[in-house]
């Protein structure tokens, strides 16, 4: 009968290790959201209600929720094309191309907010040509013969009919706008996207689509069936870490917005103007519930992504 010698581990046992997590937890976590329950239990009913049910904090939830949405939306979409050729390509200046996506992470929220808003103001470098698009500008702009391969447009059909349609005054604004707020959320979002869909695509084994090619696949079916399936976890965390992050987001968008009532005020706003008014009552009310619904849409993402895991395999 041999002697079974029991190995020490590096790390310590799961009873410390569980110990200092629940401790981490609570004091940095559990504490500090029981107290917003707790301040908006001072609150009755009726005065709960009329806090959060406010006309214009009803025009903030809208605006941050769906600008929210449409920003890790967007940063889906392209963040997975960002990080697809971070990881399949090798090309010149691939490094500063990688390193620019953190940027997000390394500016202040404030300063990214001022750089959004100076360069798409109407005076700005991107935002002036916006404000001008329109209609009779694209005609004097083919006319100036700057573009001499697109001057078959000004006979054309298409450049009479939007010369007739739109209106000549047709202008795209971006700052001070429900748009600029996307575009906001879009650029504080983008690096979660990115870097949690860059680990599942380094380990994508290309041998497995060579091996739906060799079976006839074509690259779209390769995709939709072999591809997709087995990144979609990391895609749909990357949304959901996008999406949360810009439901909190404050200093990028205060700026840029332009903080309008009823049209261009985020819920982050409204929360800090009724701390400004000692207001601390109403100002944790709504916090409860932006943390209530995030928390209920984040816990929706994550059994979709549980059952996608489930589906196409452990290995996913």
């Amino acid at each position: 009968m041999g002697i079974r010698i029991r190995q020490r581990s590096v790390l310590p046992g799961f009873g410390l290790t569980m110990g200092y997590t629940l401790l981490y937890l609570t004091l940095i976590v559990l504490i500090p959201l029981s107290a917003l329950f707790v301040k908006t239990a001072t609150l009755t009913w009726s005065r709960f209600w009329e806090e959060i049910t406010d006309p214009r904090m009803l025009a903030s939830y809208k605006l941050t929720f769906a600008s929210s949405f449409i920003g890790a939306t967007i940063n889906a979409v392209f963040g997975f094309i960002v990080a697809w050729t971070l990881v399949r390509y090798t090309f010149p200046g691939k490094k500063i191309i990688d390193a620019i996506v953190d940027l997000p992470f390394a500016l202040p929220t404030a300063v990214s907010g001022i750089a959004l808003t100076a360069v798409y103001s109407k005076n700005g470098w991107i935002g002036q040509w916006l404000e001008a698009w329109n209609a009779t500008a694209l005609r004097h702009w083919l006319e100036s013969g700057y573009l001499p391969v697109f001057q078959w447009l000004l006979d054309s059909r298409w450049l009479s009919w939007t010369t007739a349609v739109l209106p000549s005054d047709l202008g795209i604004e971006v700052a001070f706008t429900p748009l600029g707020v996307t575009l906001a959320l879009t650029f504080i979002g983008l690096p979660f996207v990115v870097r949690t869909l860059q680990p599942a695509m380094e380990d994508l084994e290309p041998e497995l689509e060579e091996a739906a090619g060799s079976l006839g696949a074509t690259r779209t079916q390769a995709f939709r069936r072999v591809i997709l399936p087995a990144l979609l976890p990391a895609l749909l965390t990357g949304f959901a870490l996008s999406f949360a992050r810009a439901l909190g987001e404050y200093g990028s968008v205060v700026f840029i917005s332009g903080n309008m009532p009823m049209r261009t005020e985020i819920t982050s706003l409204l929360i800090i103007v009724k701390l400004e008014q000692y207001d601390y009552a109403g100002a944790t009310a709504v916090a409860v519930v932006m943390l209530v619904a995030s928390f209920a849409i984040l816990l929706g993402i994550n059994l979709i992504q549980w059952w996608t895991a489930r589906r196409f395999g452990k290995g996913v």
